[in-house]
């Protein structure tokens, strides 16, 4: 028999770097009853409570999924060298995230809660970071009743393919990290683990409207709990 206070939840992204640290604290938490996971081709996580549905990304108001779910997670995202160009980098950080936030209403979602970039600005004159504003800009649009919009800097964690400019900035910003202080510490790196854990605080919370957390929140929300 489930426990009222059992959630349903759904997630796109989970095998990225952030999405998977998500995953792996949605499976564990005792809470949580079932994971639905979008992805596009099947993985190997065998977990009892972790259902994966084959999508097309560029389809999801053709996904049918049942339950009603408490909460949506949306870790969608890519970069210019791997979409090979500003179409196919939109493609799949506006077009299939806002059609992500459309399923998730759609299926009775009661939050939302997107992983953005530190200095997303629907203004930008930088490409990645004006994207990152128009989508947050776009969901804010949607009226979904809780949005959490969770803004990272610099990621810290295990990838699975070399990027050697964030390479660079990691150990830059690892070694002045000290020196960010007040205004400064939301560009502090922070690992993929701890946007994770700000990203299920801020999902649990379901506060009416629109939370947007700043990097140096996010390692507070993120600390590890006793």
């Amino acid at each position: 028999m489930k426990h009222p206070d059992e959630r349903t939840v759904l997630i796109a992204g989970a095998t990225g770097l952030v999405g998977s640290e998500l995953l792996d604290l949605l499976l564990a938490d005792p809470l949580v009853a079932r994971v639905h996971s979008l992805v596009r081709r099947p993985t190997v996580r065998t977990e009892q409570k972790l259902t994966e549905h084959l999508v097309d990304f560029g389809n999801l108001a053709a996904v049918a999924i049942g339950a009603p779910f408490a909460e949506a997670y949306c870790c969608l995202g890519t970069t210019m060298r791997a979409a090979g160009s500003r179409e196919g980098f939109r493609r799949v950080d506006f077009d299939y995230v806002v059609a992500f936030a459309r399923l998730a209403l759609r299926l009775g979602a009661g939050s939302l809660t997107l992983i953005s970039s530190l200095g997303a600005d629907p203004e930008s004159r930088s490409f990645y970071l004006r994207t990152k504003g128009e989508v947050e800009r776009e969901l804010i649009a949607l009226g979904v009743p809780s949005l959490g919009i969770v803004r990272p800097s610099l990621l810290l964690g295990h990838r699975q393919e070399t990027r050697w400019g964030e390479r660079i900035g990691e150990v830059v910003l690892r070694a002045a990290s000290p020196l960010l202080a007040g205004r400064l510490a939301r560009y502090r790196p922070v690992h993929a683990r701890t946007v994770a854990r700000a990203m299920v605080h801020a999902g649990c919370a379901r506060e009416p409207g629109v939370r947007v957390v700043e990097s140096d929140e996010i390692q507070r929300l993120g600390a590890e709990r006793p």
